[in-house]
């Protein structure tokens, strides 16, 4: 098990966030367990890119030292899995809020769908969900859309280097995307629904990779919290 010093010298821990769990909250409880298990008041605790809550897999979180490179994993290139499910959209672009409107797609094929992820290699525009936690005048973009407020949200430049359709059935349709820093998965799932002239939104979603950094590599929250438990019963 690491030391004090070790954590405060600096880490790199790879954790597999768990489903329904907010990025701040996994460094939150972290920080807090590393704190009671060596009696200390302060430990610098942060993570490197986030992770929304209804998304599960890879979180590099730094400790001590290490919090300087945060910035430099984030710039890393990220690969994900997930499900999109055609024919319908919901205001927050995933599971968060409730479907708005439906659309048909009797007209979507395999080799639609293979095509149409064409269009989205590359450099491309892509507008944030307005259920994001960008910041615009002082408030998270979360608050305006909560508060049925409109607000002016600009497009930004990211680059998908790989979509791949991984399964088509029915209304689903699995993927793995590599991709930029800043690359919003629940936007391109939106954006790829009306590139099929109909709609969509995003039902599961899982980082795989940050960098050469691999989610197989990463332990569970409750692993990383079992050791303290297990070091005190020694």
């Amino acid at each position: 098990m690491l030391t004090e010093d070790d954590y405060k010298s600096g880490q790199v821990l790879l954790i597999d966030k768990p489903l329904h769990w907010t990025s701040f909250q996994v460094v939150n409880k972290m920080r807090w367990e590393i704190r009671q298990a060596f009696n200390i008041k302060k430990i610098k605790v942060g993570h490197a890119g986030t992770l929304d809550p209804l998304a599960t897999g890879l979180l590099i979180i730094c400790t001590g030292k290490m919090t300087k490179q945060i910035d430099t994993f984030q710039g890393q290139i990220k690969e994900y899995t997930g499900t999109i499910v055609l024919g319908s959209t919901t205001p927050s672009y995933d599971l968060e809020t409730e479907i708005d409107n439906t659309f048909p797609i009797h007209h979507i094929n395999k080799d639609l769908v293979e095509e149409t992820t064409k269009q989205f290699l590359g450099e491309i525009d892509q507008f944030p969900p307005i259920f994001s936690a960008i910041k615009k005048e002082g408030k998270r973009l979360y608050e305006f859309a909560r508060a049925g407020e409109s607000v002016e949200i600009k497009s930004r430049k990211i680059t998908i280097e790989a979509f791949e359709i991984t399964r088509f059935e029915g209304n689903e349709v699995d993927f793995r995307v590599v991709c930029s820093k800043g690359t919003y998965i629940r936007s391109l799932a939106h954006d790829f629904g009306k590139a099929l002239n109909s709609g969509a939104h995003l039902s599961a979603l899982r980082r795989t990779k940050i960098g050469d950094f691999h989610v197989d590599n990463a332990q569970t929250l409750d692993a990383f919290i079992q050791q303290f438990k297990a070091s005190a019963k020694d």
